[in-house]
This record gives C-alpha cells, sequence and structure tokens, in this order.
C-alpha cells in the first residue's frame, strides 16, 4: 500500500492522469501543486469510528500522507489521508481526507 500510494501521489503531483481512482471515488483530488512535498505514511485498516463521513464509501484501508507542500499558511489546505478500497483487479482510491493549516509554525 505504501509503494501504491507513493505512485498515486507522484501521479497527483505531476499531474497525471492514474487508473488507481475508483469508479464510483467523488474524491476532491486538488492540483497537482497541492501534492507536491507529500509522501506515504503508514497504512492502517479503516476505523469507522473515527472517520464517519467516509463510512458510506465503504473504504477498507486508509494512510496517511507525510509532509506538506511549500507556502502553505494558515487556513490552506492540502491533502492528509488517502482512503482505498480492495476491488478484484486490487486498490483503488475511493476518498481523500484534506487537512487545514491552523497556525504557522
Amino acid at each position: 500500500m505504501i509503494q501504491t500510494t507513493e505512485e498515486f501521489v507522484e501521479a497527483m503531483a505531476d499531474g497525471n492522469p492514474t487508473d488507481l481512482i475508483c469508479a464510483d471515488s467523488a474524491a476532491e483530488l486538488g492540483e497537482p501543486s497541492d501534492w507536491l512535498g507529500l509522501s506515504a505514511g503508514e497504512p492502517e485498516h479503516f476505523f469507522a469510528d473515527y472517520w464517519d463521513e467516509q463510512v458510506p464509501l465503504d473504504p477498507h484501508w486508509n494512510i496517511n500522507l507525510e509532509g506538506q507542500p511549500q507556502g502553505l499558511i494558515p487556513g490552506s489546505t492540502f491533502p492528509g489521508d488517502v482512503f482505498y478500497r480492495e476491488t478484484d483487479e486490487g486498490l483503488c482510491v475511493i476518498d481523500i481526507a484534506w487537512s487545514t493549516i491552523v497556525a504557522d509554525g
């Protein structure tokens, strides 16, 4: 999953289409610059009690993204977590949770 996420982040940062997006995904992908400087963190089994907005999407895994794009100021948002569903073809991205910068430093 870490390698899949690295490939996904790279594709997003390069502005390249990817077949890693689930057919029924409505994830906000943002702009390529939103993905610069991000890398895969640690994957976890999806925990519905924490991610209640994603429950209807039926994700099986989520992985946090480490780092952040340069030049962000308080109020800026960036991709923070990627949610995956397992299919017969492998993993696909069903949603992305965006993080918000609250303060400098």
